[in-house]
């Protein structure tokens, strides 16, 4: 993903057991809640009517009031903190975290320079920790339960950003975290095209995640075993995930998408589908949050 972009969602699969080695459970999330009103909209449509369970919230964006009270309308929607340090604006203002962002608050769009310049200067770190704190500071204000942490274009995994989650992990009620990783392998089965950018972040988030697991697993922090939805990247439609279903591995897996109303509708119409929701309930996969981990 770039810088530019009554029924199974409410009611019918929280509060699960916890599943026997061949129970399959799913979290069905969407990414960049709060960024605008049809992202808002698409989000809790697609958990009302849909298969949906829980969202990923950005604090700094044009969306953000709307998306915490429609939150606060639909309690048993998953809502976690979309942690966002580029592609995005800042809780703080600049002269709290120089260097950081523009005199508007924006961080840089470009993914390649932003994760360079966070793992070779090392002024930044202080900096990066203080945003990061008052992000956590702004989602605790709205007085919704954490249910997971994640962040804007998986930077979350970045190795300075992701030293200094951990170091804070405590601080910051970290319990439940997107453990970034698609199976390359499955997805050449689902899904062609793009084969560079498919290849290009599979090959990156093997080399992040198991060191990053091994760290999660120390301090006791959940995530599901399988995400999928990475390597699609705005291409979660309704073909893919009636494909994804049946080959749904046992145990806990994530599927993310960035529903919305206009740019990425193909994305909610596959969330609100009746032939997935009708697939979810003939395969016996249970619907989770993450706080049900």
């Amino acid at each position: 993903m770039d810088c530019g972009k009554s029924s199974p969602g409410s009611s019918q699969h929280f509060n699960t057991p916890k599943p026997h080695s061949s129970a399959r459970r799913l979290i069905v999330n969407a990414d960049d809640f709060g960024r605008s009103h049809s992202i808002n909209e698409a989000v809790i449509r697609a958990h009302r009517d849909g298969i949906l369970t829980s969202a990923s919230l950005m604090v700094n964006e044009a969306g953000f009031d709307d998306a915490v009270a429609l939150a606060r309308q639909n309690p048993k929607l998953g809502v976690g903190l979309h942690l966002t340090l580029l592609c995005g604006h800042s809780t703080l203002p600049p002269e709290k975290i120089p260097g950081l962002v523009s005199a508007r608050r924006e961080f840089s769009d470009n993914p390649l320079s932003v994760g360079f310049r966070y793992f070779a200067k090392k002024s930044l770190r202080e900096p990066l920790r203080a945003e990061i704190h008052a992000q956590f500071a702004k989602f605790r204000a709205t007085g919704l339960p954490l249910d997971h942490v994640n962040g804007h274009l998986h930077m979350h995994l970045h190795p300075v950003l992701f030293g200094l989650l951990m170091e804070d992990a405590a601080r910051l009620g970290i319990r439940h975290m997107r453990l970034t990783r698609d199976d390359y392998r499955m997805n050449r089965r689902l899904a062609a095209g793009r084969w560079f950018y498919r290849a290009a972040h599979a090959g990156i988030f093997r080399i992040l995640a198991p060191r990053a697991s091994r760290q999660l697993q120390a301090r006791g922090i959940r995530h599901t075993e399988f995400v999928f939805g990475l390597l699609q990247d705005s291409h979660v439609d309704e073909p893919f995930v009636l494909r994804l279903l049946p080959e749904l591995p046992s145990g806990d897996s994530e599927l993310y998408s960035h529903p919305s109303l206009d740019n990425f509708r193909h994305e909610f119409d596959a969330l609100v589908s009746p032939r997935v929701k009708a697939l979810i309930e003939k395969s016996g996969i249970q619907l989770i949050r993450y706080q049900d981990l």
